[in-house]
């Protein structure tokens, strides 16, 4: 199928036709069109216009409306009115409503066009560390990052995955020396007797458990033993030089994370494939090259025997200039480093025009200098760009940092087991009238838990903070996912109780006030779309699938649709309007990552 033309760019083009011939003077015009309270849509650019051409808005306007073709001629206009200081005020008829709603309905893609310009995304997202739990600070990055990933997707970008985990460094010295000289702990460690660790016998849980003890082990030694301090920091030379014995106990560290990574990915729902799993060990071998590379052109520069990079309007509260540091004194490599050398890899190996960073927004300063580095290094340039998809924090009720009673950060399972908890238990009080099994109550209470997470991260602006009130996350009323989720399941129990009556279009019937407004918001998906995926603002389609949902409900209750009052081509027509509303909240919901149960 064929892309369908929004109702708003086919009226859009109709005025700026009729602009072009009323007033060719003013060449090629934009009428501003968009959504209205006082009609269908308002074109307000013969306000500019007439300032330009220093004329009368409103006899312009009249101008417009006498060149267009006379209203209904052709399916498309209704009712076109002069406004205000010379406004247009547009209303389309019910049949082009139905029309291009019925287009849709004969694609898969609900009409969905792919983006006129499409490329290559690397998307850097969930980014947890090797030896360490995760916390409620890596949930905002996963879910905003996998929602970007299956938006630029669904638009036609070809999109590469990239998890930046923590994988190397100083702690795994300590980690690796302390297995060393306790070797006991390696039997204890693998469950196997100390030939190797078995991976496919430990769960998550077991993963972390034994990650954790040894962590807190070899911390302990390390603050309180100076020596086994300079031992540890010798062992990192070893991995860095990829000493064998060393290396492979770092291996198995590594291995056991991510046992522990997918199963709390598997928890929200989320798919998180190995060869995508490329930590800062994977840039290792390209680290000296880069600062090679920086050097010799000069975009870096020695002081005190580092090597930097400085910016004019970067500078400390002395005022003196703050610098990169992509090189340490000691000859040590920095995060600079590392990020430098995977946009070398992203851009020069995978052949990425886009580099997408999901990363907290306190990373902002760290990310503007690398960005800006590696431009001066030509690795970015007017056809391969970087952004950084920065993101508030997560925050209590009393709206400080999320943290437990203990002052402690929360672990990221402990509150997606809390949260299908307790949307389990809305799911249950609903069950008996939707006819839910246990095993049914079960699934369903997930996959609402675990939407309303989501939801809730994703309906903000990713740039703010936002507060972490389950209650709220899993009430039935206000913009929850739940709310959109039962107006699905509500769309689909009316669909099985039609019993033989189809959803079909007629485009003959007049449409009541409820049923116009919920016609055009369906109209508008790709155009929200289109949107979200040119400035990375999931919250956008939240938004819309919001109101989809309040449109929908609206509808509900004021035309009946099954009502045996209603002629048989009206209970179609309702029927369709019913179907295609639930398959563009099911695609959208499915966009941002969240299920759409078919019962509830």
């Amino acid at each position: 199928m064929a892309p369908v033309t929004s109702l708003a760019s086919t009226v859009d083009q109709r005025i700026a036709d009729a602009l072009s011939a009323a007033l060719p003077e003013a060449g090629s015009a934009d009428p501003l069109l968009r959504r209205s309270d006082r009609a269908d849509y308002q074109a307000n650019g013969i306000l500019a216009l007439a300032k330009k051409l220093k004329g009368n808005p409103r006899e312009l306007a009249a101008q417009v409306v006498s060149s267009l073709p006379a209203t209904d001629s052709d399916g498309l206009i209704k009712e076109i009115e002069v406004s205000g200081p010379g406004f247009l005020n547009i209303t389309v008829t019910d049949r082009a409503i139905i029309e291009t709603l019925a287009a849709r309905a004969a694609d898969d893609r609900l009409g969905v066009p792919h983006a006129e310009r499409t490329g290559t995304t690397a998307i850097d997202y969930a980014q947890p560390n090797v030896a360490k739990e995760m916390h409620v600070g890596h949930l905002r990055s996963a879910v905003i990052g996998a929602a970007m990933v299956e938006i630029l997707e669904f638009m036609g970008e070809k999109v590469i995955r990239r998890h930046h985990i923590g994988d190397w460094g100083t702690q795994f010295g300590m980690l690796i020396q302390y297995l060393i000289e306790h070797p006991h702990e390696l039997d204890h460690q693998s469950g196997d007797g100390g030939t190797g660790a078995d991976t496919d016998a430990i769960d998550g849980e077991t993963a972390m458990s034994n990650l954790n003890r040894l962590y807190k082990a070899s911390r302990a030694v390390f603050d309180s033993d100076e020596e086994f301090k300079a031992r540890s920091r010798d062992r990192v030379v070893a991995l860095q030089a990829g000493e064998k014995e060393t290396l492979d106990l770092w291996q198995r560290f590594v291995d056991e994370s991510k046992i522990y990574f997918h199963s709390v990915f598997d928890k929200l729902d989320m798919e998180i494939q190995d060869p995508d799993i490329v930590g800062e060990s994977g840039y290792n071998h390209m680290l000296e090259e880069t600062c090679r590379i920086l050097e010799e052109t000069g975009v870096a520069v020695r002081s005190e025997g580092a090597l930097c990079v400085f910016f004019d309007d970067v500078k400390g509260p002395d005022g003196n200039q703050v610098p990169l540091i992509v090189k340490k004194t000691n000859g040590g490599y920095g995060y600079a480093a590392t990020d430098l050398s995977a946009i070398r890899d992203r851009v020069q190996n995978l052949r990425a025009t886009t580099l997408l960073y999901v990363v907290d927004a306190r990373q902002s300063l760290h990310f503007k200098m690398v960005f800006e580095t590696a431009r001066r290094a030509g690795w970015l340039n007017d056809e391969v760009k970087a952004v950084q998809l920065a993101f508030g924090t997560v925050l209590g009720k009393d709206g400080k940092p999320f943290k437990t009673r203990e002052g402690e950060t929360v672990r990221l399972e402990d509150l997606l087991d809390e949260a299908v908890e307790r949307a389990t238990a809305v799911v249950r009080e609903k069950a008996e009238k939707a006819g839910l099994g246990e095993q049914e109550i079960t699934e369903n209470g997930r996959y609402v838990g675990i939407g309303a997470v989501k939801y809730a991260d994703l309906s903000t602006s990713a740039v703010r903070d936002y507060k972490f009130d389950l209650d709220q996350m899993v009430s039935l009323h206000g913009d929850t996912s739940v709310y959109l989720q039962y107006a699905y399941a509500r769309i689909q129990s009316i669909l099985r109780k039609a019993g033989d009556a189809k959803a079909v279009a007629h485009p003959e019937l007049t449409l009541a006030p409820a049923e116009r407004a919920l016609g055009l918001h369906v109209d508008q998906f790709g155009e929200v779309l289109a949107e979200v995926a040119t400035g990375y603002e999931p919250h956008k389609l939240a938004a819309y699938l919001y109101q989809l949902a309040s449109l929908y409900t609206t509808f509900y209750d004021q035309c009946h649709v099954l009502s045996d009052e209603n002629a048989p081509e009206l209970v179609e027509n309702r029927l369709f309007l019913c179907d295609i509303t639930a398959r563009t909240l099911r695609q959208g919901l499915s966009l941002l990552g969240i299920r759409a149960p078919e019962r509830l």
